[in-house]
């Protein structure tokens, strides 16, 4: 097995902000690293890291793991061994992880002749998987323009946790007075109270879905009990919720939670992490950074197993090196995808 990777910069359409960036003024690029796997028969698997700072990654330290790997070790044909031999390297690191853990599983499919999705009895029902559509932290004015540019979406997903929250979701009622909206607060209310507050006024609104991460990940399980018992719309974890390991824990603390293969030891952790969550009764969703086209359909092809999507890196960034799952209206679709087999990504021409 021979292992190349490649660092890319991906270009956003926007400056992008969340509450922990939002200070700063966002960010024009996000950093990926592109993986490689080729065997001796010349099968190639892809995969992708998308490191995130909240998890004290970058690509440095991406690339730092990824020399560690003897890519004799690796093989197409077993990627249970492959991952227990990956883990074995050091603790944490699970966006490079991550991205060896798609390469691993595109090979193998492509070996098999099958996809990614049907090598894991996951089926994908064209016509059924609506992603949201996410505006970042913005002023009013640029929120407002954000929301037009989205108009094909029939969800969206807003971003606050910064003191212009009203302002913010003022806007956006101005540019869509009746769109369903998902509210992500990054954990960005640092109090149950603060958080209670915020949540009923959204609650007021009567189209919004459920907020994501209200507070820190770091604090108090007895706040996050108080605040699951009185919030009039149900709370996501994000920031929470990392692994399978986490859902009974959750599931006393949230009614749902955010799957990111960068959290979770790519496809094969998320799937297993999104089933734990569905067993342990909490809703599900599949969410992803700042990704290429590669990473979004990776973890498009778990979409049968969530109950919502938020997959959509891809349409945040002007110079998207790959071409796979497709977006129209907020719905995925591999229809016109022209590789039948692994994770059905090709380079985009040009």
């Amino acid at each position: 097995m021979r292992l190349s990777w490649q660092r890319f910069d991906l270009r956003l359409r926007h400056s992008w902000a969340i509450a922990s960036n939002a200070a700063e003024g966002g960010k024009n690029i996000y950093p990926v690293v592109f993986v490689t796997l080729t065997d001796s028969e010349g099968v190639v698997g892809l995969g992708e890291a998308a490191p995130s700072s909240r998890y004290q990654e970058n690509t440095d330290t991406v690339e730092a793991f990824l020399r560690q790997v003897d890519p004799a070790r690796l093989s197409f044909r077993d990627v249970s061994a492959s991952r227990a031999y990956l883990d074995s390297l050091a603790p944490g690191h699970y966006p490079a992880k991550s991205a060896l853990d798609q390469a691993l599983l595109d090979g193998a499919a492509r070996r098999a002749g099958m996809t990614v999705g049907q090598m894991l009895a996951i089926p994908f029902n064209e016509g059924q998987h609506l992603t949201s559509f996410s505006i970042g932290i913005a002023a009013p004015r640029e929120i407002e323009a954000k929301v037009h540019e989205a108009a094909d979406f029939p969800v969206l997903k807003l971003k606050l946790g910064t003191p212009h929250d009203r302002a913010m979701f003022a806007a956006l009622r101005r540019a869509a007075p009746a769109k369903r909206v998902r509210v992500d607060a990054n954990e960005g209310w640092q109090s149950k109270e603060e958080a209670l507050a915020n949540i009923e006024w959204l609650a007021a609104d009567g189209n919004v879905e459920f907020v994501e991460q209200p507070m820190p990940a770091s604090s108090r399980e007895e706040d996050w009990r108080w605040l699951k018992k009185r919030s009039p719309l149900p709370l996501f974890a994000d920031e929470s919720y990392h692994h399978a390991s986490d859902a009974p824990r959750c599931a006393e603390l949230f009614h749902g939670v955010n799957v990111k293969l960068m959290k979770t030891f790519g496809i094969t952790g998320a799937n297993e992490a999104l089933r734990a969550a569905g067993k342990a009764g909490l809703r599900t969703m599949i969410g992803c950074m700042i990704e290429s086209s590669l990473l979004i359909t990776a973890g498009a092809h778990l979409a049968g197993l969530a109950d919502y999507l938020d997959l959509d890196g891809n349409l945040l960034i002007t110079n998207d090196p790959f071409q796979g799952v497709r977006t129209c209206c907020g719905l995925l679709s591999f229809a016109g995808v022209t590789d039948p087999h692994g994770l059905r990504v090709t380079p985009r021409p040009g």
